[in-house]
């Protein structure tokens, strides 16, 4: 049996992010369960905001095929969403936006299609993020990625990291990883 391939990162762009922190603990699980995990920031794949337009006259930025074809031999994907005015934060809803469109000769959604996904967040509040996962789970389910059921909102997230990146809260930290695990099972289950 092949072992799957999980794409791991966060909605946001900022160095020292919360997210990244905490999608780093998920790709833990999901290596310990049995999966490849390749872990990336978007900050390496900055593309303007999109625009048919700009689609029309010069095809998709350089960045957005890149990430599309690590998305594209990826078979599933953890992502920790930050929540912007308890929505999608912006990085994430343009990334998504920019890879979902059709290559010439290319099914539709072709890097979202049949895939699995973990998701996840954190932010300062009390409620963690957990409304803008709503809006992520409903735009991945809406392009044909299985996304599991489980998921999980980390609330004070300027209190709750250790200095390495670790959860203080071991339960939390268990949490987290039983996404990433159980994304790779899913995936391991799933494969032929």
């Amino acid at each position: 049996m092949t072992k799957p391939k999980i794409l791991a990162f966060a909605g946001s762009t900022r160095a020292d992010s919360f997210n990244k922190k905490l999608v780093k603990i998920a790709a833990t699980g999901a290596l310990e369960g049995g999966a490849d995990v390749t872990v990336i920031d978007l900050r390496d794949f900055a593309m303007p905001l999109y625009d048919g337009d700009l689609e029309q006259q010069q095809g998709l930025p350089s960045n957005a095929k890149k990430l599309k074809d690590l998305m594209l031999s990826h078979q599933g994907f953890l992502i920790s969403a930050p929540e912007y005015n308890s929505s999608i934060s912006g990085v994430l809803k343009n990334t998504i936006d920019w890879v979902s469109r059709p290559s010439e000769g290319e099914e539709p959604l072709a890097c979202f299609k049949g895939k699995v996904a973990g998701i996840m967040s954190t932010s300062l509040g009390g409620l963690g993020g957990l409304r803008g996962l709503v809006h992520v789970r409903a735009i991945l389910e809406n392009i044909s990625v299985l996304v599991i059921p489980d998921q999980i909102a980390v609330s004070k997230a300027h209190e709750v990291f250790n200095a390495d990146g670790t959860l203080k809260d071991k339960k939390q930290e268990d949490q987290v990883k039983r996404i990433g695990s159980n994304v790779a099972k899913l995936l391991l289950k799933l494969s032929p």
